[in-house]
């Protein structure tokens, strides 16, 4: 009897052992991937304050509080922004038209025309300038044109026809490039576009002294010694003459 109860447990802690589930695999944990870093936030007060100069254009942005539109289009967008800054200069030298006679909407819309909803590297506007006229920050019928020379980016808003002379700052999401004119749109000033003046003509140049003209001076210099030439010719004939008439002479004397 104890012989046959040992078979008995040992056979069922055999099933036992042969029937219980396999230990369950441990498995590695995926590492989930870091989020990219935000970019990094961009001051366009500061920006424009210590380049330049562009303090007028940077005064129109804060009385037009287009300011506050450029810098959350910069730093609360995917887009971006590309700005064009023109130059104290510039805007001393805007007279036909004049700013001054435009209403808050009209300026406002004009500060706006500086800019395009998206970041725009220097290369990228030789595909620009194939999509024929880009919309800015103003709107619809505030667009710009573009066309690449050999690198250099021109603008053209009908009535200012500009280039790119220095990028100030082009990280992504933010590119401001200096421009050497204020943007004019059409949208504000029409489309009749006063013509170009004419280039002033070359001035006269007086001809050099181997010019043909002075050639033909000094030419005529010998002519007006010919004169001179023949009334000494003929004065050396008449004195050969009058020897000639005195040795004749003085030989009939001797004669007589």
């Amino acid at each position: 009897m104890i012989i046959c109860s040992a078979l008995l447990l040992c056979s069922s802690l055999t099933y036992g052992q042969t029937a219980s589930p396999p230990a369950p695999v441990a498995m590695t944990p995926t590492p989930t991937p870091a989020p990219a870093p935000a970019p990094e936030y961009v001051n366009l007060t500061y920006l424009l304050s210590v380049a330049g100069p562009f303090h007028t254009f940077l005064n129109y942005l804060e009385s037009t509080k287009v300011i506050d539109t450029f810098q959350s289009q910069a730093n609360n967008t995917e887009q971006g922004i590309t700005i064009f800054v023109p130059k104290d200069d510039s805007f001393k030298g805007l007279k036909n038209p004049s700013l001054s006679n435009l209403s808050d909407d009209q300026l406002k819309s004009l500060i706006l025309f500086h800019a395009l909803p998206k970041y725009y590297a220097l290369a990228d506007f030789n595909d620009l300038s194939t999509k024929g006229p880009i919309t800015t920050l103003a709107g619809g019928q505030y667009t710009l044109n573009f066309t690449d020379d050999s690198g250099t980016v021109h603008l053209d808003s009908g009535w200012s026809k500009t280039k790119v002379s220095s990028a100030v700052h082009s990280t992504d999401p933010v590119a401001i490039y200096q421009v050497n004119k204020v943007l004019l749109p059409e949208a504000i000033f029409g489309t009749d576009i006063p013509p170009t003046p004419a280039p002033s003509p070359a001035p006269d140049i007086s001809p050099a002294a181997d010019s043909p003209s002075a050639d033909s001076k000094e030419g005529g210099s010998p002519s007006k010694a010919l004169p001179s030439d023949s009334a000494s010719r003929r004065v050396m004939k008449l004195s050969v003459w009058s020897h000639l008439v005195l040795a004749v002479l003085g030989g009939l004397v001797l004669l007589f």
